[in-house]
């Protein structure tokens, strides 16, 4: 197969706000062995792009200084020892970095095929979102059938695959959210209880609701204040998982309850995690949930793709909160 030897990416330079990115062309990479190079056709727009976008969250050493962690497209070429992909094969992966580019090099234990009825946007907005969910939730959080989980941030992409695959799992489903159009969003996703933080306090809300018995898990990006009432909201023995902190790392907590009430706290991030961990991500998720894609039980929720053009545009509505479900960027043609 013909490549070319140059290709468009979005380029952040030394960080900064949304409008430092900018569109220029570098060489198309070349797969390691291992990797498939993707001709990319839709990526992801994530809050860790903005991190990295802003100077806050630097790529791992040997990932693509590039943008983009997710992405859908055609295998265009085989690194040395690939077997699990040929030529021309479609597919949607998590990438360690360069999605913000029209070819990007992914391992391919780390990708996976497009479910059945999916088209190339709905595919490329699988991998982040549904990679962290399964290892925070059902990996670190052991999420069981018949517990409560609450998800703070609802309507987010992450929330809302959260609370579908919660709801799957026969799970009582909590979630937060800031607007009565985000609450609706994550009844009808599944949610039994879309709690507006502006208005209510969430945790004497959950203790209403639960007789005071509280929460088995949470799943929080939030941090900062919501630490110390996340550990109020546990039930005995639960478990409370940190996948980022959009406010702060730093909180005055008090830990007795850890002990009181034998409490877990965790958490991850994905990104720095080792290519045989993903592998075995995706092959969980290619058993558990791809099935349940394929027959509608769960679903990305896409709230608007822009051209690579506007990619400051996407990133500007990222960091507002002002979506619900997932941005995207259409990359190939």
């Amino acid at each position: 197969m013909s490549l070319p030897t140059e290709m468009n990416f979005l380029d952040h330079g030394a960080g900064g706000g949304p409008e430092v990115i900018q569109l220029k062309t570098c060489p198309v990479p070349s797969p390691a062995a291992g990797e498939v190079l993707v001709k990319v056709a839709y990526a992801g727009v994530n809050r860790p792009d903005c991190s990295q976008r802003s100077g806050r969250y630097p790529p791992p050493p040997g990932a693509s200084p590039i943008m983009g962690l997710e992405i859908s497209g055609e295998v265009v070429a085989l690194g040395a020892g690939v077997k699990r992909w040929k030529l021309g094969d479609r597919l949607c992966a998590l990438a360690n970095g360069g999605g913000y580019a029209e070819y990007c090099c992914v391992p391919e234990g780390q990708a996976l095929p497009i479910p059945q009825g999916y088209d190339m946007l709905q595919a490329a907005a699988l991998p982040e979102n549904f990679f962290t969910v399964w290892t925070n939730v059902f990996d670190r959080g052991r999420l069981k059938k018949g517990e409560r989980f609450l998800v703070h941030g609802g309507s987010s992409g992450i929330g809302l695959t959260a609370i579908q695959l919660a709801h799957a799992w026969g799970v009582e489903v909590f979630c937060t959210v800031g607007s009565e159009d985000k609450a609706q969003a994550c009844r009808a996703a599944g949610a039994d209880h879309a709690i507006n933080y502006k208005s209510q306090d969430f945790v004497e809300v959950v203790q209403e609701i639960t007789g005071k018995q509280g929460l088995n898990l949470i799943l929080d990006m939030v941090g900062g204040p919501y630490i110390q009432r996340n550990l109020r909201m546990l039930a005995m023995d639960g478990r409370l998982v940190q996948i980022a902190f959009l406010e702060s790392s730093k909180a005055e907590v008090d830990w007795v309850q850890l002990m009181a009430k034998r409490l877990t706290y965790t958490g991850s991030t994905l990104r720095p995690r080792s290519a045989a961990d993903k592998a075995a991500m995706a092959q969980n998720l290619h058993q558990q949930v791809w099935p349940l894609l394929a027959q509608g039980t769960v679903k990305p929720y896409i709230f608007k793709v822009y051209p690579m053009a506007e990619a400051a545009q996407a990133h500007s509505l990222m960091e507002s909160s002002a979506h619900i479900g997932k941005i995207m960027l259409k990359v190939g043609g």
